[in-house]
């Protein structure tokens, strides 16, 4: 069985991951630091927000994976992959742009991810249970 839904989300969220190692790259090199942020605060947002990024892309990606692979609606799989990388673009612009601070897109990044997690975790529990 294919999984179109998910081998393009996990694309895109491979580009986005790869685009915030790059920002951190750079910011590492600017400030000189080789481990750790050397107590830079816009060195600190750009590796936290990929941190970040891993850190739900972990779960969220294979929970994907199993709502395809029990047949969700292409409709809501659609919906909660584009959420996703709405999410997960707007959560480090927010992060990045304020060096931590508060943001509109850090906010609804956030939310953003949370609700793709509850949608993904409950789907996949019904679609399970109803096997």
């Amino acid at each position: 069985m294919s999984l179109p839904i998910t081998a393009i989300t996990v694309s895109i969220t491979a580009l986005i991951a790869l685009s915030l190692a790059l920002l951190s790259v750079t910011a590492r090199r600017k400030c000189k630091v080789a481990i750790g942020t050397g107590q830079d605060q816009e060195l600190l947002a750009r590796t936290r927000s990929h941190a970040n990024l891993i850190e739900y892309a972990v779960f969220i990606l294979p929970m994907l994976a199993v709502a395809e692979l029990y047949q969700a609606p292409q409709w809501l799989l659609c919906s909660v992959a584009i959420a996703w990388v709405v999410a997960r673009v707007l959560h480090p612009w927010g992060l990045i742009a304020t060096a931590g601070g508060l943001h509109f897109g850090r906010m609804v990044g956030t939310l953003l991810t949370w609700i793709v997690t509850i949608v993904l975790a409950i789907l996949n529990i019904v679609l399970v249970l109803q096997a």
